[in-house]
């Protein structure tokens, strides 16, 4: 598999770990690293990857690894195992989306997901991080500004922002990249550009997300430098990518 996509950068460490750029790992290898590592949930309990037994609701899913601290996972499929290294690679933001969704099925009154996990569920999938030290270009970002952003700002971009995939749908698209892939920001201003220093500001930020219409579109490929295509003025174009805001 090729790993080379930028979005995999701030998880290199673990893919050499595992081997993934010669195939899939086992649920042995997953937690053998889980407890190398000290890995925990919400609730400090050891996290565990386990084969899953049936077919677990949304509901059921997130509400198992809150109570036991197993992630049911398909150690035979790059969703479950890019999932997996999420939770590797950032287990606070990991345990916080976990707990958060526990938080919120306690007070739906049906069986309906509501529009915190809604958002939530996003960016579990999609999630970005859109880590930035300037408040103007996360203001063009958040107005699709697309041009003045990733064209006419691009060195500030390069110098003053950081991306951290944590979807791991989106990281798995990454795997075979394509122009439209789109992932929804989580953004959060901060000095430094540190992955692991934007941990702890995503684990404070889901607290104030309510609504997937609080987190913004990108497309990913259009990040400098993420897309050698992108190195052109008319990339930006395509309005059918790059849509601008309604």
């Amino acid at each position: 598999m090729n790993f080379d996509h930028p979005a995999f950068a701030p998880y290199q460490t673990l893919i050499d770990a595992m081997g993934l750029a010669r195939g899939l790992t086992s649920l042995d290898a997953l937690n053998a690293l889980a407890a190398a590592r000290g890995t925990t949930q919400a609730r400090g309990l050891p996290l565990r990857f386990v084969a899953p037994d049936g077919r677990h609701s949304a509901r059921d899913y997130e509400t198992h690894i809150l109570h036991t601290g197993q992630v049911p996972t398909r150690a035979d499929t790059w969703h479950d195992v890019l999932n997996a290294l999420v939770w590797l690679r950032f287990p606070r933001f990991k345990s916080a989306l976990n707990a958060a969704h526990g938080e919120a099925i306690a007070l739906e009154t049906d069986t309906r997901r509501g529009r915190r996990r809604d958002a939530l569920t996003v960016l579990d999938e999609s999630g970005v991080w859109v880590i930035s030290r300037d408040r103007i270009l996360s203001g063009q970002l958040a107005g699709r500004a697309w041009h003045a952003l990733f064209w006419e700002a691009r060195a500030r971009v390069e110098s003053d922002m950081g991306f951290v995939v944590v979807g791991h749908a989106l990281l798995e698209k990454a795997l075979a990249p394509y122009p439209s892939m789109t992932g929804k920001c989580l953004t959060l201003i901060s000095d430094s550009l540190d992955p692991d220093a934007a941990d702890t500001l995503a684990v404070a930020a889901l607290e104030t997300v309510d609504t997937p219409r609080q987190l913004a579109p990108l497309p990913i490929q259009g990040i400098p430098g993420w897309d050698a295509a992108s190195a052109d003025a008319a990339y930006y174009a395509n309005a059918e990518i790059f849509r601008p805001a309604r």
